[in-house]
């Protein structure tokens, strides 16, 4: 007879099939805190300050130190408030530093720790489900040299955003439909973006429901994993507007204090626009047309490819969200970040090649990244 108490669980051999990829990604990024570490010091700054206590950091750590209410108001009369931050990273940060040593800062490092570990196995698991082990293993490393990957290891939302609607997606695909609502709804206490997220589980749940109309009790799972993922963005967003006395739409008058708006990408070609005035900002106007081509070159290859329709939303909804957003137009990099299907294509590709060249070209990513990544800390950074 089988020893059942010997047989692997499904949960132990997912993970050592993804042990490639997370041993891959936690090389690139111990690569990328390496380097920031040796630029800071000979800058005479500190990494970890750069990493847990400044930009988003402080916002999210002052939310979650004191909660919500606090604002700057700024001489040209924005109003800069915390309720613009969600609240599922402050509160995982209360709640890590109330139960261990660590500082609200020091638990907003761990957490980001965590979740982009968690992140990495979520894309691994959407990009093997969807084109097989070696191409999951690539889509993770990708990820992992994006020029601003050094977020990921930043106390910023990004990586836990990234996790659950990795997750949530990965749900979706396999048909558990209660379990993507609840991760998309975590999801949009997460970032704004978790938009995306609900938007893919709806489109994907549609469908199914066109395919499957008379099977009665997968119906019932779908409608309750539709109805579980908007509650999120939903319940916060409703009381910003009531803590405001604002109404519903209360949370768009915070984002606007911030200057944060939609309004279809005119900003952001004006400010493109702006960078032709002169030839040295010419070229920084050339580099950004070409990042937006790139972007859009990779969605329009996930359609050809027949990417499944829930990703094909998720990354339509979060790329048309950050590039058309009225935004710091140093952020559009990092608002991309959970964009992470659109690598997929790349994914694909390097898969394809041998084993020596794949490993050769994502090393010499992973070099020019992590510079790039100690440079960009030290410098202007992610606003």
């Amino acid at each position: 007879m089988t020893d059942l108490a010997t047989r692997p669980t499904p949960g132990a051999t997912a993970l050592r099939r993804a042990a490639p990829a997370l041993l891959g990604y936690a090389a690139v990024r111990a690569l990328g805190l390496l380097a920031l570490a040796l630029w800071s010091a000979a800058r005479d700054k500190s990494a970890y300050t750069l990493l847990t206590a400044r930009w988003d950091a402080l916002w999210y750590t002052r939310v979650a130190e004191l909660g919500y209410g606090y604002e700057v108001r700024l001489p040209n009369g924005d109003v800069h408030s915390n309720l613009a931050f969600f609240p599922l990273l402050p509160w995982l940060e209360r709640l890590l530093a109330r139960a261990t040593p660590l500082s609200y800062a020091d638990a907003g490092f761990v957490v980001s720790l965590v979740a982009s570990l968690a992140a990495a196995c979520g894309i691994f698991a959407v990009a093997d489900h969807v084109h097989g082990r070696r191409a999951g293993v690539c889509a993770v490393l990708l990820w992992a040299v994006l020029p601003v990957g050094i977020v990921q290891s930043m106390a910023y939302s990004e990586s836990l955003f990234t996790a659950l609607a990795a997750w949530s997606l990965y749900a979706v695909l396999t048909g558990r439909w209660v379990t993507a609502g609840v991760l998309a709804a975590l999801a949009g206490l997460t970032r704004p973006v978790g938009l995306a997220v609900v938007a893919a589980l709806w489109a994907a749940a549609i469908a199914a429901h066109l395919r499957d109309r008379h099977t009665p009790h997968a119906t019932a799972r779908r409608a309750l994993g539709m109805v579980l993922a908007p509650l999120g963005a939903a319940a916060y967003v409703l009381w910003v507007g009531h803590h405001t006395g604002k109404g519903p739409l209360g949370y768009l008058d915070v984002q606007a204090g911030w200057r944060n708006g939609f309004d279809g990408g005119q900003a952001f070609a004006r400010f493109v626009a702006d960078k032709f005035t002169s030839f040295p900002s010419a070229l920084a106007g050339v580099g950004l047309i070409i990042g937006v081509a790139l972007v859009v070159w990779l969605y329009v290859v996930c359609v050809r490819q027949g990417q499944p329709l829930p990703l094909l939303v998720y990354a339509g909804v979060v790329t048309v969200l950050a590039l058309c957003a009225s935004s710091y137009f140093g952020s559009k990099p990092r608002l991309l970040l959970p964009a992470f299907p659109l690598l997929l294509p790349l994914a694909l590709a390097l898969a394809r090649l041998r084993r020596s060249r794949s490993a050769a070209v994502l090393g010499v990513i992973a070099v020019a990244a992590a510079l790039y990544g100690a440079f960009w800390l030290n410098g202007s950074g992610p606003p």
